[in-house]
């Protein structure tokens, strides 16, 4: 096969170029293998947050604002390949929020989907429209897109929960939205549990029709969570790569628990060595219990309770657990099986 001849034409090529320039077309030859490359090169970068760091830095903040004037007084956890943009993914943000004793954070909705995982204390309640739930640690709870929402601390402790939020997925469609009412606590008119009692018994209330791709359960206690994986743990070998896991579930469809973001729950037996693993959906994890280390694309962090750490796209990585482990982890599965994009490799 002969070579492909190039013709000697540099000079005008650079004048068509500019030409064309001056109404906002460019060459797609020139462009092509920076749009259409062989795999996944993500800026993004593994990386551990310490939480024996980041907690002082969390209790600092308390001292130079207050809640209600930050509207959220979160410490976003940037990653290090992405500085500036306010991602821990290319595709989702995550922040550390903090409330104090006594403090209210007023009341507003947004068109982006956010869970909270809560991390540390007790005393604190989130609303989503009109139902307040108490927190725990371990607990997962979602905000809906376009839901009004608020958070308290009627008790005596900090509460710190981890925010996740499809941010720049949303912002990818330029259909940011945010609203805030007029009051900036919402009115409670459903009792704690009422949407757990309804949705979270392997039933459904009768002619009940889904509006939302979002789960109608919102609060997914850890109690009930930890307690699947144990019994889980008792009947079946651990998965190589990932112990016994568990994708929480949107118990209308079986699905996803929102349209942007997935859930899931791992358990990781004492001793355990994970075999290498790597996917197209970038993810972060939080710990819960245990230790052990973390290797993401050569790089290894040792994580304990309270660590958050991430793996970017298609890097490979795997946990070994010297303590048997419990690890929440959130992603944007559900988008990129929806535009049949996503990619596992163990």
């Amino acid at each position: 096969m002969s070579a492909v001849m190039k013709p000697d034409n540099q000079a005008e090529r650079k004048a068509f170029y500019d030409r064309i320039d001056t109404r906002n077309v460019t060459p797609l030859w020139e462009v092509l293998h920076g749009l259409i490359i062989k795999e996944p090169n993500t800026q993004a970068k593994p990386y551990l947050w310490d939480w024996a760091q980041m907690k002082p830095w969390i209790l600092e903040s308390a001292k130079l604002i207050t809640a209600e004037e930050a509207e959220r007084r979160v410490l976003v956890l940037e990653n290090p390949g992405l500085r500036g943009k306010s991602r821990i993914t290319n595709s989702l943000y995550a922040g550390l929020q903090l409330i104090m004793p006594g403090e209210v954070a007023p009341a507003h909705r947004h068109s982006q989907s956010a869970l909270r995982f809560v991390i540390e204390g007790h005393g604190a309640y989130t609303s989503v429209e009109g139902e307040k739930v108490f927190m725990s640690p371990g607990d997962f709870i979602i905000t809906p897109s376009w839901t009004f929402h608020d958070h308290g601390n009627p008790g005596t402790e900090p509460v710190i929960w981890m925010d996740g939020l499809d941010v720049a997925i949303v912002e990818l469609f330029d259909a940011q939205f945010l609203e805030r009412p007029d009051s900036k606590v919402q009115h409670t008119s459903k009792s704690q549990g009422e949407s757990f009692a309804r949705f979270a018994t392997t039933m459904l209330p009768l002619n009940y029709r889904a509006s939302s791709g979002t789960s109608p359960l919102f609060w997914y206690p850890y109690d009930r969570s930890r307690e699947a994986l144990a019994t889980l743990s008792k009947v079946e070998d651990p998965h190589p790569a990932h112990g016994w896991k568990l994708q929480y579930a949107n118990p209308a469809t079986g699905g996803f628990v929102m349209p942007t973001i997935a859930t899931f729950l791992q358990m990781i037996p004492k001793g355990f060595r994970g075999q290498d693993y790597r996917s197209t959906d970038a993810t972060a994890f939080t710990v819960i219990e245990g230790t052990g280390t973390f290797t993401c694309a050569g790089q290894s962090f040792r994580y304990g309770p309270k660590d958050v750490f991430v793996a970017p796209s298609w890097r490979p990585w795997h946990l070994d657990a010297d303590e048997e482990s419990v690890i929440f982890s959130f992603s944007d599965r559900p988008v990129q099986q929806a535009l049949d994009l996503w990619r596992e490799q163990a």
